[in-house]
């Protein structure tokens, strides 16, 4: 049981980071079991509402993949996967904005606000924020490369963010959901960790904190070891080419390459089953996760 002088040397711990933090954008990519866990759930806007009430300015992005599969599930329609990306239709992604947006954007908001964070929801299609087009999934058929066109699977073309920095300077919390808008208005679902990285760069956050299912990155995954607390981008890139980095945590990576290269100052990968791991990160000496740098 903590003492009121362990209690004390913890706030006192954190002090400098709440300096060091006052004032500057986050941009948190929310996903991952955090999302499902009823526990976790409550600890993340625990932590999000603490960083609003130091005077972080926080901007959060989530995901929602195995929603949007189960309520497709309900309704009879399979989900069908090219190269990692879900085939989408127009049945499927006016389900996918529905859940996104409808369902998962509002909830998060009502947490937050519930704890006085003051949170707005946002679609990338508000306001010209996220302005979309097809994205190709690449197959290979007898070594030769292949696009297939999965419908109305999008990456962003360009942002627009200058709503999210007016809901920052009127002290409001933005909650983005990861859907574009094509050119001829059609939606688009789209990654959230490379919409997160997009609004992180463009904003010139001073961090991006991706939450995931993984503690971070490792030299050799089998090597438990090898736990790497950093590392730069050209390591990076080159741990992706020969296969160190691969399946599921290169998009991780590379949204975390993209929002360093658009002017994020620094980028995390951090353990989103751990309780409290925004603050752990941010608010300790040691931090969490692995953190990407220039």
């Amino acid at each position: 049981m903590y003492q009121a002088a362990d209690k004390a040397s913890i706030l006192v711990e954190a002090l400098p980071y709440i300096q060091e933090f006052y004032g500057k954008t986050i941009v948190i990519k929310y996903g991952g079991n955090a999302m499902v866990s009823d526990v976790l759930k409550d600890e993340v806007m625990q932590d999000i509402a603490l960083m609003k009430y130091v005077g972080i300015r926080p901007v959060i992005v989530h995901g929602g993949g195995p929603e949007i599969t189960g309520f497709l599930k309900k309704v009879g329609k399979q989900s069908s996967f090219v190269a990692g990306l879900r085939v989408t239709d127009a049945e499927t992604v006016e389900i996918a904005e529905m859940v996104l947006d409808g369902k998962i954007n509002s909830e998060i908001v009502t947490l937050l606000n519930q704890r006085g964070a003051r949170a707005v929801g946002l679609s990338g299609k508000d306001a010209g924020l996220i302005r979309a087009r097809k994205k190709l999934a690449h197959v290979y058929e007898n070594e030769a490369e292949k696009e297939v066109d999965i419908g109305y699977v999008g990456e962003v073309e360009a942002m627009n963010v200058s709503v999210i920095k007016d809901l920052l300077d009127r002290d409001y919390m933005p909650v983005v959901a990861p859907i574009g808008v094509g050119q001829d208005g059609e939606s688009y679902n789209i990654n959230a960790d490379y919409v997160a990285a997009g609004i992180a760069g463009a904003l010139a956050a001073e961090k991006l904190l991706l939450l995931t299912d993984i503690e971070g990155i490792y030299k050799d995954f089998d090597d438990k070891s090898s736990f790497l607390s950093t590392i730069r981008m050209q390591e990076a890139r080159d741990y992706i080419k020969v296969g160190r980095i691969a399946g599921g945590m290169i998009p991780k990576v590379e949204a975390c390459l993209r929002a360093l290269e658009g002017g994020t100052r620094k980028t995390h990968i951090i353990d989103g089953r751990l309780a409290h791991s925004l603050i752990l990160e941010l608010f300790t000496s040691t931090g969490i996760g692995t953190q990407v740098v220039r």
